[in-house]
C-alpha cells in the first residue's frame, strides 16, 4: 500500500480515538452543566473542564489552585489550597492504547508500519496541542508540554508495539526481517512461546484483581452507598460520581491485582493495604473508596498461589508451543530457558507499567502518594510467575511406556491359503501323486 495512504489512514484512526475519548468526557460534563448548574452555569468553563479531565486521563498532571473562599468552605488547611492531581482515570488511556495497538497492526499489515505509527502519533500530537491551547483553566491547569506529550505517548507506544508484533509474526521485508534472520529458529520459537505466556499471566492477574474487586463490592456495598448518601448530592451529582467511578474502574482493578500479587497499594503516605497487613489513616470520602477493607486476613496471602498457578499455566502453554520434535526426543534446554525468561521478565515489566499507570496523587499532604509501588509489584510478580513457569518448563517430562514391536510383513512371508489348500488328507492315506504309475493296456 502507498505510504502516503498508510500515513493518512493512521492519522484518521488517531483522530477517531481522540474524538471518541473527548466525547466520552464532554457528554456527561455537558449534562451536568445543563441539569446541575442550570442558570448559574459558566458555559465558558465547560470546554476547559472536559479538556482537563481528558488530559488527566492521559497522565498529564493537573495543578489545582483553589480560591480562598473554597478553602475556607471546605475547612482545608492553608497549605491545602494548592496541590497536584496525577492519579489518572485510566479508562480513557486504555481506550486510546487499544485503538493505537490496532492501528499499528494495520499499518504493519500494509507494509509500512513506521509510517503508520508516525502518522498516528503526529495526528494525536497536533490535536492534543489544540486541546491544550483552547482548554486552559484557571483553577486546574495542565503544563503545555505534559498535555501534548501524555496523549502522544499513550498512542505512540502501543502503536509501535502492535506494529512490531505484527511485523515479527508476518514479516515486513525490512528491519524486523533483518533482525529475525540473525536469530536462531529455536530462539524465535521460544520468544513466541514466552509471549503467549506473558499474555496468559497478565490477563489472569488482571482478571484476578477484577474478581477481588467484585467480591469487595458485594461485601462492602453498604459502605459505598453510605458514602454516596453522605455526600448529599442531587441526581446530576450521583451521575457524575458513577461515571467517575467507571473511568477509574481499571485503576481500581490494577490496585487489587497488586493486592493479589502481594505488595498491595497505599491510600496516602504511610498507609498500606495488602494481604499481610492493612494500615489505613483517614480515607477520603469518595464513595468508590468504600470498597477498601479496614483489615485483612493472612489467609489472603494464598492469593499469591493463584499467581504462581497462572505462571505454571503459562509455562505449560509455552512448553507445548515449542518445536521440540517427537515425544521421545530430548528437549533442548536453551529454548525453554528463553521462554522462561520472556514469560517472567515480560510479565513483571508489563505489570509494573500497569502499576505505574494506576498510581499518583489525589490531594495535598499525605494524599500525594496513592496506589501501588510499580517496581515492587513488577518484581514480586516476576518472581511468582517465574516459580510457576519454571516448574512446567524445566521439569523432566514423563515418557510413554514402550510398546512391543509389531511383526512386519516381508516378501518371504507365507501367503494365506485358500480353504481348499488348507484341507488335509486323512491319516493313513496316500496321495495318488506320490508314486509313479503306468497306464494299463
Amino acid at each position: 500500500m502507498n505510504r502516503l495512504l498508510v500515513f493518512l489512514l493512521a492519522a484518521v484512526d488517531a483522530l477517531v480515538a481522540v474524538a471518541v475519548g473527548v466525547g466520552v468526557v464532554l457528554a456527561p460534563v455537558t449534562l451536568v452543566w445543563v441539569f446541575g448548574v442550570s442558570g448559574d452555569a459558566d458555559w465558558a468553563a465547560l470546554w476547559p473542564a472536559a479538556a482537563t479531565i481528558w488530559q488527566l486521563g492521559h497522565f498529564a498532571p493537573v495543578a489545582v489552585s483553589l480560591p480562598a473562599e473554597l478553602v475556607a468552605l471546605g475547612g482545608l488547611p492553608s497549605g491545602g489550597a494548592e496541590f497536584t492531581v496525577s492519579l489518572a482515570p485510566t479508562a480513557l488511556a486504555a481506550f486510546t492504547a487499544i485503538s493505537a495497538w490496532r492501528s499499528g497492526g494495520r499499518a504493519a499489515r500494509a507494509g509500512a508500519w513506521l509510517t503508520g505509527v508516525l502518522g498516528g502519533t503526529a495526528a494525536v500530537a497536533v490535536v492534543s496541542t489544540m486541546i491544550a491551547l483552547t482548554g486552559r483553566a484557571s483553577v486546574a491547569s495542565v503544563d503545555l508540554w505534559a498535555a501534548i506529550a501524555g496523549p502522544a505517548l499513550v498512542f505512540a507506544v502501543p502503536a509501535l508495539i502492535g506494529a512490531l508484533v505484527r511485523a515479527w509474526n508476518e514479516g515486513d521485508d525490512g528491519i524486523v526481517d533483518a533482525l529475525t534472520e540473525r536469530i536462531p529458529d529455536d530462539v524465535q520459537n521460544a520468544v513466541d512461546a514466552g509471549a503467549r505466556g506473558v499474555a496468559i499471566t497478565v490477563a489472569g492477574i488482571v482478571g484476578l484483581g477484577a474478581v477481588v474487586l467484585a467480591v469487595l463490592f458485594f461485601v462492602r456495598g453498604g459502605e459505598v452507598i453510605a458514602l454516596t448518601q453522605a455526600a448529599q448530592t442531587d441526581l446530576p451529582g450521583v451521575v457524575v460520581l458513577a461515571l467517575g467511578s467507571l473511568l477509574y474502574l481499571p485503576t481500581l482493578i490494577v490496585w487489587f491485582a497488586g493486592f493479589a500479587i502481594g505488595p498491595g497499594f497505599a491510600i496516602g503516605t504511610g498507609t498500606a493495604v495488602s494481604p499481610a497487613a492493612t494500615s489505613l489513616g483517614v480515607v477520603p470520602g469518595i464513595p468508590v473508596l468504600g470498597v477498601i477493607p479496614d483489615s485483612t486476613s493472612p489467609w489472603l496471602l494464598l492469593l499469591a498461589l493463584v499467581v504462581v498457578g497462572l505462571g505454571a499455566l503459562a509455562g505449560m502453554v509455552a512448553r507445548g508451543a515449542l518445536l521440540i520434535g517427537s515425544e521421545t526426543d530430548a528437549e533442548p534446554l536453551r529454548p525453554r530457558l528463553v521462554a522462561l525468561g520472556v514469560t517472567a521478565v515480560g510479565s513483571g515489566a508489563l505489570l509494573a507499567v500497569l502499576a505505574w499507570a494506576a498510581q499518583g496523587s489525589i490531594g495535598p499532604g499525605r494524599l500525594a502518594q496513592v496506589g501501588p509501588e510499580p517496581w515492587l509489584v513488577g518484581l514480586v510478580a516476576a518472581v511468582e510467575v517465574a516459580v510457576g513457569a519454571a516448574v512446567m518448563l524445566l521439569s523432566p517430562r514423563g515418557e510413554e511406556p514402550a510398546r512391543p514391536a509389531e511383526p512386519s510383513l516381508t516378501r518371504d512371508a507365507p501367503v494365506a491359503s485358500s480353504p481348499v489348500e488348507l484341507r488335509r488328507e486323512p491319516a493313513g492315506t496316500v496321495s495318488p501323486d506320490e508314486f509313479p504309475t503306468a497306464p494299463l493296456d
